[in-house]
């Protein structure tokens, strides 16, 4: 307690008697204390300029480094769309050259003078429209068949408990690793014995195999919600049911990407249809063009290529139209849930 002196009298008029040992306190100076901390502020921003110095460089470091990235990323860009699009490009000019351009040394870069008459010789000297519905019949069977066959496989094997699923399962991803050239002799020799040769069903039946597409599918049934399948089969629909008013509409996006990849893979097949057809009553665009060929061995580049161009462009057309199907259902299984 502080007690201070005063020579104020009492009530009564007497004087306030001195007190002995009460000192009176001495009032702290806050001149060290301001010092002290205008001390401690100016230290402060010292160490946070410093820390600003010391991070300042960092961040401008990986600036140039995020700089140096995106430049290498760019170059990779330009180098994977000119090592695609440089042989495309030939084969289109190539496609409107005369024989003496395109066997003049230097190579030229544009066909002088155009020759259209390329695509007219592929249409009547070549059965190509013949090819063109060999083609046609042989990809629209195999979709329709594959599509069938791996939804319905997937879907068993996804939702169907039975014993040997598992197995089933193993075997179909076994069945990927083999490559389909280790079975042509084998597949010729049976289809041979059939009396299936230079027909379609001979060129169908063994290409009608669907163990990717079972695989797609399956693993897309099972990034599907569960609760979506148990509250259709508590409400009372069937296996059937199920799969074709909930799972399916569910899975457009994949079984869009899993028919466009079979469009392009049977569209383009050739070594099978070649060891199977005699003549133009049975083969694709593929076999066909190998019949542009001269007799005497010296290739007439320009109506080759300029079937190739003709050829390609049904699935250009397709493929343009499906795109973006075909990315959202082959993205769609990235996530599960």
């Amino acid at each position: 307690m502080t007690i201070t002196h005063t020579d104020a009298p009492l009530e009564d008029g007497s004087p306030v008697p001195e007190t002995e040992g009460v000192r009176r306190p001495r009032r702290r100076s806050t001149s060290g204390t301001g010092r002290t901390r205008r001390g401690s502020a100016a230290a402060s921003r010292d160490v946070e300029t410093e820390g600003a110095r010391r991070t300042r460089r960092p961040t401008r470091e990986s600036g140039e480094r995020g700089v140096a990235g995106r430049m290498l990323g760019y170059l990779g860009i330009v180098v994977t769309v000119a090592v695609i699009m440089v042989p495309l490009y030939f084969i289109v000019i190539t496609s409107l050259k005369t024989r003496p351009d395109i066997y003049s040394d230097p190579i030229t870069w544009w066909p002088h003078p155009l020759a259209p008459e390329n695509y007219t010789y592929v249409r009547t000297e070549v059965a190509f429209l013949t090819y063109l519905r060999n083609s046609l019949i042989i990809t629209g069977t195999l979709v329709v068949v594959k599509v069938t066959l791996g939804v319905l496989t997937a879907y068993a094997l996804a939702f169907l408990r039975f014993p040997g699923r598992n197995v089933i399962f193993i075997g179909v991803i076994a069945s990927l690793m083999v490559p389909n050239q280790i079975t042509v002799i084998s597949n010729y020799a049976l289809v041979a014995g059939w009396g299936w040769r230079n027909t379609f069903q001979g060129i169908i039946v063994p290409l009608a195999g669907v163990a990717f597409g079972t695989f797609l599918m399956r693993n897309h049934f099972l990034s599907l919600p569960r609760e979506i399948r148990e509250a259709a089969l508590m409400d009372g629909a069937g296996f059937v049911r199920t799969l074709f008013r909930v799972i399916l509409p569910m899975s457009w996006p994949t079984v869009v990407a899993f028919a466009l990849i079979t469009i392009v893979n049977e569209w383009n097949e050739y070594l099978w249809p070649f060891l199977m057809s005699d003549g133009a009553e049975v083969a694709p665009l593929p076999v066909g063009l190998t019949f542009l060929q001269n007799n005497e061995g010296l290739t007439n580049w320009g109506p080759v290529m300029a079937g190739t161009v003709l050829a390609s462009l049904p699935i250009l057309v397709v493929f343009l139209i499906l795109q973006k199907q075909m990315i959202k259902g082959l993205t769609a299984g990235a996530v599960k849930g």
